[in-house]
């Protein structure tokens, strides 16, 4: 999520009209409230966007539930794209709040960022945000991208660490979403840290059904998925090492309109953060996509169960 000013006011103007005008089954910037009685105006009031993937799109609504519970009017407007379109939102003041990941948010900002653990991580993406826009402590939950082959390519090709895959270069497929052959944590990076090169990139979905089913099938050797994601533990699959710290920590964290980070809405977060664990996003991501459950009553069940929905 690239925080630079520049880029990210010529984004927000690019990409606002083209959401405005689409239709169809995904959701847009100016699709209406999806959580019950909520509102997008006043103080009180909170716009929550979430990213194209199911976890995020829990962690929005586990968002809302708990600043509903504090008295807060929410709006959740999930799906609505990758970080280079959400990130340019919440500046433009079309939502006001994100769940985001320290380290991926930190590389938007700062391609060439090298923080890796936590703490220091926070501290760097406090004195990159652009002005108007803070970041609030982290959830004890962690999210990591991972590099993941079958147990089957992991014999076929001795790989059990991310330098492995540099023995092969030229022969392997990778699969993950369309940015990651961009990004440093993806194609940019493998290069650069690993020396790896592919035969070939297929532009799929973030940990979703397309990337897991291209690589059950073998049309990828390599897919990027989410740490916490079941199907991994699930099927066998074999998560890549990380010896160089190419993946740099990812704790779950809150990305809000400077404005709207009142007190109360400070509070209520900071309780859920100290609930949220990486088992617990784990058990809720598997409800969404093993179980096929929606997000919105996943996280409103787990809200309520752990006394932070009111």
């Amino acid at each position: 999520m690239n925080r630079r000013n520049f880029v990210a006011g010529a984004l927000a103007l690019a990409v606002l009209p083209v959401l405005a005008a689409c239709s169809g089954g995904a959701t847009t910037l100016d699709t209406p409230a999806s959580a019950p009685g909520s509102a997008a105006a006043g103080d009180s009031a909170i716009v929550i966007g979430t990213a194209n993937f199911s976890e995020n799109q829990i962690l929005g609504y586990l968002y809302a539930d708990v600043l509903k519970g504090a008295g807060l009017t929410v709006t959740v407007k999930p799906n609505l794209g990758s970080r280079e379109i959400v990130v340019p939102a919440l500046q433009h003041g079309d939502i006001d709040l994100l769940p985001e990941y320290q380290g991926s948010l930190l590389l938007y900002l700062d391609p060439k960022a090298t923080e890796s653990d936590s703490d220091a991580l926070q501290q760097a993406l406090t004195a990159k945000l652009p002005q108007g826009l803070s970041v609030l402590p982290p959830s004890a939950a962690e999210d990591a991208d991972v590099f993941t082959v079958t147990k089957e390519s992991a014999a076929k090709y001795g790989l059990s660490t991310l330098a492995d895959l540099a023995k092969h270069n030229g022969k392997l497929v990778f699969g993950g979403p369309a940015e990651d052959k961009t990004r440093q944590i993806g194609l940019v990076g493998l290069k650069d840290v690993y020396g790896v090169e592919f035969k070939a990139f297929k532009s799929l979905d973030a940990s979703g059904p397309l990337v897991k089913g291209a690589l059950k099938s073998g049309d990828v050797d390599v897919a990027n998925l989410f740490s916490t994601d079941a199907d991994i533990v699930k099927n066998g699959w074999v998560m890549l090492a990380d010896p160089k710290h190419l993946i740099p920590a990812q704790r779950i964290v809150p990305l809000i309109r400077t404005g709207k980070a009142t007190e109360t809405v400070k509070t209520a977060l900071a309780k859920l953060n100290t609930a949220l664990t990486t088992e617990e996003l784990s058990k809720l991501d598997a409800l969404v996509d093993v179980e096929h459950q929606d997000p919105d009553t996943v996280a409103a069940e787990w809200s309520k169960a752990h006394g932070l929905s009111g």
